[in-house]
């Protein structure tokens, strides 16, 4: 069954109707309609509402949700129904077809449309360029074929004039290989004639609206139908062109270019288009031509349109004109030419223009036919060929004047309703055999004596027909009807005035009335024998086949017969089409048919109005109430068990999961015993039979009910499951990070044993050798920098200190103690502190070079009157002395050291040195003769002074990070207490000078417990 639909849109299928009866079928129809359920099922027929109106329903999205599903699982739709004859196609490997029904105005055309559209999104899923070449000819053809056989009728904007079945052949994989488009009936009278209100096919509009100026030239058409000559084939049409292009969605500017486009894609060449347009163009000529009389004499009046006939026809214009006025009669070898009278020269021009059309449109449909039929393909090879075919035919037709069209239209709606009650009881009967079910016979009202009514041999109303065609001598309508009348005098659905005088809605000698399935029609018997005879004089046919476009030549290859060569009598329209009907019913019967019986909601094209007595007919004569009983006969609901069984598993205890009975049938009986339905329901071989609607909806309900307590089930186990998932990943996130990052600290010492492991043989002691870069894992940068710093470089830099001191004296020692002073005092504050040189310390004694003299030693004194006075500095480890260097420097002045509070230099290039006291009596000197001149002895005095001071105590690195802020910051302390050596520390300054307080948390200290909070004074 259809997806559970809510209530308030009815029931989804009709076979689920409480009561089975014409009211209630009729107000669940018009539920649906009004809330825009277009769509509803009676077993697997589909029954279509025409909406009026475009709806969001056929996109990719919704294609997607019917794809591969069954019917009952989604609401009804056409989708559904094309998804399940692809299905039983693809599966069985069965031929199967879709059969499409209604009345003029149903939406039978546009459901076909949307049946090819859908088969054309599902197939080929590989992309194969040949398949996507057939699908886009299969899809392009009906653009072209609406061209050319649909109209405007006063019910339809888009009616379908022929009848159109199409076969789609696909390969053992399930795509489309190619196709076969058969016709039926064209309703070429439509060329010459149409009711008030009606248009012609849409071909000749689409031209003359929208052709190029260039096009219409070539052609001696114009737009305008005012201009030299009226169209008289036309004129009904044309006159009312611009009525016709407002009322109607009609788009014929835009259809000329997708239908010229489309041509081509086909495979249409430019010449053959031309010759389309050409034929069409003739049509319209040949209404101009009027003919008169000049005593015995026929003539055409206007011959100029006979130059133009003659110029589109490739051919010569006498022997246009002789085909129009004259007929070659022959008589054993005698031939003779008998001129028509203005009577028969338009009926010969009626003909031609109806027969030309005729013939393009067949011709259109072999060469669309020639492009996409199989091709090449051998079923050894490449497997079966199945097929799927799709008939759009005219729906059933009861129109103020029915003539001969109509009586064959509404003759094959009877076989095609015939076939439908044939295929619909014996498919019931044959599965409820099969599966070994009862069967209980329903009457039904079987059509096939409207069928023979009609066909039947020697007392038919086509054998009629064709035995009053077949009389010698003039044969009028009267005589057929008279005909009719003494054979079907005592036929209880054929009625005439003769037999009912008291029927005035009969005319005498005219009228003949027909009880259809759908209804009474009335048919006039006028024109009858002159649309069965189809007579087409062999003039026009010769003149055709010898016309110099090849193109035409093909049209009409029986032109090329000699004058005076026998030939059998051509089969009449009747039989033609009877022969074909019968052949159409006899293809479809050997197919697994689907069906889709469209209804319309009204005559005005509203997509709001319900009209309940239109509605009521059409599902009268459709038989749809029937199908319903018939579908309800045993069992309203069957479905095969792994499917029953799959959709209602959940219900029952010893189904859900899943169940371990014997079989699946046994475990249905068990499902069904448990809900306390067994006495409903009837077990097949390979189905479950439900008599009621009433049990399917309680399995529904409880359907419904049970699935939302198992998503909540599933939803809890599946939350788990992903908690789980989630903690397991994690888990092995952790293990493997801590893996990784062991891994790579290890593979890091490795690095650096391996780099440093020969450095004590260096001459550097691995000086010049690249620190490793260590690893990121081990944590983050701004952490690791400073560890590594703390840790790592101070321990390199102590053993290379280390490494090179050892060996030194102590003198040496001294020195480069006081050049580390010298260095940390005034790194990056002088250009030159002479670190490069050797510090001899004492330069009194040196032996002086070539040239120097006692002055070169010594050291300019500034004293407080700004005046230069050379003396000498001898520092002590106790005392500074100034001497004077001109009287054996003898001692001038002795400043103890530790009344020395400083020393300041420059930060220039000079040798000015000051020393401070604490008597504020400071010493201020200029060194001097430097060798070799310009070096600097600044570093070596203040490296000496500095020496000579008591060095500070140790200092350790700690780690702090700020409470508020959570930065960490790196410290240098000395082995104070760390509380007494943080409140005094200031890495940018002075510590008591412009600082703010904050609150660290210690990370790392040496000796110091972690976590403990400390104060630390900062520069604002």
């Amino acid at each position: 069954m259809a997806e559970h639909e809510s209530l308030e849109f009815g029931k989804a299928d009709f076979v689920l109707l409480d009561n089975v009866s014409l009211e209630e079928f009729m107000a669940n129809l018009k539920l649906r309609f009004e809330k825009g359920r277009i769509y509803t099922y009676i077993g697997e027929v589909v029954v279509s509402v025409n909406p009026y109106r475009a709806m969001n329903i056929y996109g990719r999205d919704t294609i997607e949700q019917y794809k591969g599903r069954e019917l009952y699982e989604r609401p009804p739709h056409l989708f559904a129904i094309a998804d399940a004859a692809y299905k039983a196609m693809k599966r069985r490997n069965k031929d199967t077809c879709i059969v499409i029904s209604g009345e003029s105005g149903a939406g039978k055309t546009e459901a076909s449309k949307y049946i090819m559209q859908y088969i054309a999104a599902i197939t080929n899923p590989g992309q194969r360029a040949e398949v996507e070449r057939v699908k886009n000819m299969l899809l392009k053809s009906n653009c072209v074929l609406e061209a050319f056989g649909n109209a405007k009728t006063n019910r339809n904007d888009n009616s379908s004039r022929f009848g159109k079945y199409m076969d789609i052949n696909f390969d053992f994989k399930g795509d489309p290989i190619g196709g076969h488009i058969n016709n039926y009936l064209l309703e070429k009278s439509r060329v010459i004639f149409q009711q008030e209100g009606e248009r012609s096919f849409h071909s000749f509009y689409q031209v003359c609206v929208r052709g190029p100026e260039s096009l219409l030239r070539s052609l001696h058409v114009s737009k305008d139908p005012t201009v030299t000559n009226t169209f008289q084939l036309f004129y009904s049409a044309i006159s009312l062109l611009s009525l016709s292009l407002s009322q109607s969605s009609i788009d014929d500017g835009g259809d000329f270019k997708a239908v010229a486009d489309a041509m081509k894609v086909i495979g249409f060449t430019a010449d053959e288009l031309q010759t389309v347009y050409k034929v069409l163009a003739t049509i319209l000529h040949l209404g101009n031509l009027t003919f008169g009389v000049d005593g015995d004499t026929t003539l055409i009046e206007n011959s100029k349109v006979v130059a133009v006939i003659g110029d589109l026809l490739a051919t010569k214009e006498e022997n246009v004109e002789k085909a129009l006025l004259y007929r070659t009669v022959a008589t054993g070898r005698d031939v003779i030419d008998k001129q028509h009278t203005a009577q028969e020269a338009s009926y010969g021009r009626d003909a031609l223009a109806k027969a030309m059309y005729e013939r393009m449109f067949c011709w259109i449909v072999g060469r669309i036919n020639d492009v996409i039929e199989v091709k090449n393909y051998d079923a050894k090879v490449h497997g079966k060929n199945t097929v799927i075919g799709v008939l759009d035919i005219y729906g059933f037709e009861i129109f103020q004047n029915n003539s001969f069209e109509q009586f064959c239209i509404n003759y094959c709606n009877e076989k095609l309703q015939q076939l439908f009650i044939q295929l619909v009881l014996r498919q019931e009967q044959e599965e409820y055999q099969r599966e070994g079910i009862p069967w209980k016979h329903i009457d039904f009202f079987n059509n096939q004596i409207i069928v023979d009514l009609v066909e039947l041999q020697h007392k038919g109303i086509f054998s009629v027909l064709d035995e009053a065609c077949m009389n010698v001598g003039k044969v009028t309508d009267k005589v057929f009807l008279q005909g009719l009348n003494s054979k079907l005098a005592n036929h209880a659905h054929y009625t005439s005035r003769k037999l009912s005088p008291t029927d005035k809605s009969l005319e005498f000698d005219r009228d003949f009335r027909v009880r259809h399935y759908a209804g009474n029609v009335v048919y006039s018997v006028v024109g009858f024998i002159d649309k069965n005879k189809d007579t087409l004089f062999q003039d026009f046919k010769r003149l055709l086949y010898n016309s110099s476009n090849p193109v035409l030549k093909v049209m009409w290859p029986e032109g090329k017969l000699k004058i005076t060569e026998v030939t059998k009598r051509p089969l009449t329209a009747a039989t033609i089409f009877k022969n074909s009907m019968i052949a159409l019913v006899e293809n479809l019967a050997c197919k697994e048919p689907y069906y889709v019986r469209c209804i319309k909601p009204n005559d005005v094209k509203s997509p709001l109005l319900f009209e309940h007595e239109r509605c009521r007919h059409q599902v009268e004569y459709l038989g749809l109430l029937e199908n319903v009983r018939v579908r309800r006969a045993g069992f309203a609901n069957r479905q095969e068990y792994p499917r029953f069984l799959q959709r209602y598993k959940m219900i029952s205890e010893f189904t859900w999961p899943n169940h371990d009975l014997p079989s699946e049938k046994e475990a249905v009986k068990k499902l069904l015993q448990g809900c306390g339905f067994e006495q409903d329901v009837a077990y097949g071989k390979t189905k479950v039979f439900i008599r009621t609607p009433r049990t399917l909806f309680c399995l529904e309900e409880q359907r419904t009910e049970m699935v939302g307590r198992i998503v909540l089930f599933l939803q809890k186990v599946w939350r788990g499951t992903i908690a789980r998932m989630r903690y397991r990943r994690m888990r092995a996130a952790a293990i493997i990070l801590r893996a990784y990052r062991r891994f790579k600290v290890k593979s890091y010492i490795k690095d650096v044993n391996r780099k440093f492991k020969n450095v004590r043989s260096m001459k550097d002691h691995g000086k010049h050798v690249k620190w490793p870069t260590p690893p990121k894992v081990l944590r983050r940068v701004d952490i690791l920098a400073p560890w590594l710093f703390l840790w790592v470089f101070p321990c390199c830099f102590r053993w290379w200190a280390w490494m090179l001191i050892k060996d030194m004296t102590p003198e040496e020692k001294l020195r480069i103690r006081a050049k580390g002073a010298t260095l940390e005092a005034l790194k990056d504050q002088r250009p030159d502190l002479g670190l490069q040189r050797t510090w001899e310390g004492n330069y009194l004694c040196c032996v002086s070079p070539v040239g120097a003299t006692d002055e070169d030693l010594c050291v300019s004194q500034i004293n407080r009157f700004h005046k230069a006075e050379d003396r000498a500095v001898l520092i002590t480890d106790r005392h500074l002395y100034k001497m004077d260097p001109l009287k054996q420097y003898k001692p001038m002045k002795s400043i103890p050291l530790y009344n020395v509070t400083g020393i300041s230099v420059s930060p220039g290039k000079d040798q000015l040195v000051v020393f401070h006291t604490k008597d504020s009596r400071d010493l201020v000197v200029c060194l001097k003769g430097m060798m070799p001149a310009g070096d600097s002895r600044i570093g070596e005095l203040v490296g000496t002074l500095l020496s000579h001071f008591k060095s500070p105590a140790p200092s350790v690195w700690c780690i702090l990070s700020d409470v508020q802020t959570g930065k960490e910051i790196v410290v240098q302390a000395s082995c104070h207490p760390p509380p007494t050596v943080l409140l005094t520390y200031c890495p940018f300054g002075h510590p008591w000078k412009n600082c703010t307080r904050s609150r660290f948390e210690l990370l790392y200290c040496p000796g110091v417990p972690y976590g403990t909070v400390y104060l630390l004074y900062t520069r604002a």
